[in-house]
C-alpha cells in the first residue's frame, strides 16, 4: 500500500491529493459538491485516466446526495445533468465517461424496479451509488495489481526501462498502470532502473513519477523528453512502458503528448514499446485514433514555468495535452485480463469477449 492516496472517501466527503503542489507540498482537498469535483479534474488536482474515472464516480455519488428532488423522475434528471457536467471536465480519458455512465445506468436500472415510495427509494439509491463508487475505488487497486503481475512476463531481470508522464499510484487509486508494472517488478526483487521523461509542459515525470520512485526506493534517473533517443543509443534499454487515456478498436492509443515521439524513437532502436491500461480504457466504439477527441489546454502551460513567463508577449501557442500513437508502433497492450499482441483489431475483441 502506498504511503499516500490520490483518492479517498473520508469523513463523509471526497478527499483528493492536490497533485499540482507536489513534490514540494503534500496537500489534501475535501469535496462535497460535484461541480467542485469536476473543477478538480479540469484543473488537474487529480489526473491520470484511472484516477479521473474513480473521482468522477464519487462526483456523481456526491451529486446524488446534493439532489433535493422528491420524485424519482426529477432525481434521475439531476443525475443526468451532473453526469454531463462531470464528463465535460476532460474529454480524452475514456475512464471518466465509463465511470459516470456506469453509475447512471445503475441508477436508472435500480429506479425501474423500485417499489418503495420515491422519497425512500431516492435515499436508498443515494447510498447505493456511494457504495458503487467505493467499490470502483477498491477495484482499481486490484485491477492495477493484476495488470502489473501479468506484465512481469515481459520484464527481464535486470531491466532498464523508459517511462513517460506519470502512471503510478498518483494516477490511480494505488499502484497505477505502467509504473505499477515497474513497482511490482521491484517488489518481486527484480533489479530495475527507470529513466523518467520529464514530460513537458506540466513535468509530471520530473515531479510526480520521481516523487513516487523516491517513495518506493526504486532506482531512477530523470531525463528531458528529447534525450530518449540518445539514451536508447548509448544505454541498453529493455523496454519503453507507458500508460494511456484511450485505446481505439484498432489499437491506436491516446496518451500524454510526447508518447508518439517516444514510440518512433523506440522503433528506430528496436526497443519494445508497451502500453499498460485497464480494460475500462478500451473504447471499442472508435475504429481508430483519428476519432479520439484530443484535449487542448491553456497556452500558459507552455508560455509560463511556475508563473514566470518564458516567451515573448502574445506568442502563438498550440498545446495539445495528448497525441495518438499508431498501433503499428505498439509491441503489446497490457491489461488486467492479460497481454494483447497484434493484430489488435481481432485480439482486443477476443480479450473483451473472454
Amino acid at each position: 500500500m502506498s504511503a499516500f492516496r490520490s483518492i479517498e472517501w473520508k469523513n463523509d466527503q471526497l478527499r483528493l491529493l492536490d497533485q499540482r503542489q507536489l513534490p514540494a507540498i503534500t496537500t489534501y482537498n475535501d469535496y462535497k459538491d460535484y461541480k467542485e469535483v469536476a473543477k478538480a479534474i479540469t484543473t488537474m488536482v487529480v489526473r491520470g485516466a484511472p484516477a479521473i474515472g474513480v473521482t468522477a464516480a464519487f462526483g456523481l455519488a456526491i451529486a446524488a446526495r446534493q439532489s433535493a428532488a422528491t420524485t424519482m423522475t426529477d432525481f434521475l434528471a439531476d443525475l443526468d445533468q451532473a453526469g454531463a457536467h462531470l464528463m465535460a471536465a476532460r474529454p480524452t480519458a475514456v475512464n471518466l465517461d465509463w465511470a459516470v455512465q456506469h453509475l447512471l445506468t445503475l441508477a436508472k436500472e435500480t429506479a425501474e424496479v423500485a417499489v418503495l415510495p420515491d422519497v425512500v427509494a431516492i435515499a436508498a439509491l443515494q447510498k447505493t451509488l456511494l457504495t458503487e463508487a467505493q467499490g470502483l475505488c477498491q477495484a482499481d487497486i486490484e485491477i492495477c495489481q493484476q495488470l502489473g503481475t501479468h506484465a512481469q512476463a515481459l520484464i527481464p531481470n535486470p531491466a532498464t526501462v523508459i517511462h513517460h508522464c506519470n502512471t503510478g499510484a498518483l494516477a490511480a487509486v494505488d499502484y497505477g498502470t505502467a509504473i505499477g508494472i515497474i513497482r511490482v517488478a521491484h517488489e518481486q526483487g527484480k533489479k530495475i532502473h527507470v529513466f523518467l521523461d520529464e514530460t513537458r509542459p506540466r513535468l509530471q515525470g520530473a515531479s510526480l513519477s520521481a516523487y513516487e520512485m523516491k517513495a518506493f526506493e526504486i532506482p531512477h534517473t530523470v531525463i528531458v523528453d528529447g534525450a530518449s533517443g540518445y539514451v536508447m543509443s548509448t544505454r541498453k534499454i529493455d523496454a519503453c512502458i507507458v500508460g494511456c487515456d484511450r485505446v481505439a478498436a484498432n489499437g491506436d492509443v491516446a496518451n500524454k503528448i510526447g508518447t508518439y515521439n517516444l514510440a518512433i524513437v523506440a522503433r528506430a532502436h528496436n526497443v519494445p514499446f508497451y502500453v499498460a491500461c485497464p480494460t475500462s480504457t478500451l473504447d471499442m466504439t472508435l475504429k481508430s485514433g483519428d476519432e479520439i477527441n484530443i484535449e487542448e489546454r491553456a497556452a500558459t502551460e507552455i508560455t509560463e514555468v511556475k508563473g514566470q513567463q518564458i516567451t515573448p508577449d502574445d506568442t502563438p501557442v498550440f498545446n495539445p495535452a495528448f497525441d495518438v500513437t499508431p498501433a503499428d508502433y505498439i509491441s503489446a497492450i497490457i491489461t488486467e485480463k492479460g497481454i494483447v499482441y497484434p493484430p489488435y483489431v481481432d485480439n482486443l475483441q477476443q480479450l473483451l469477449k473472454a
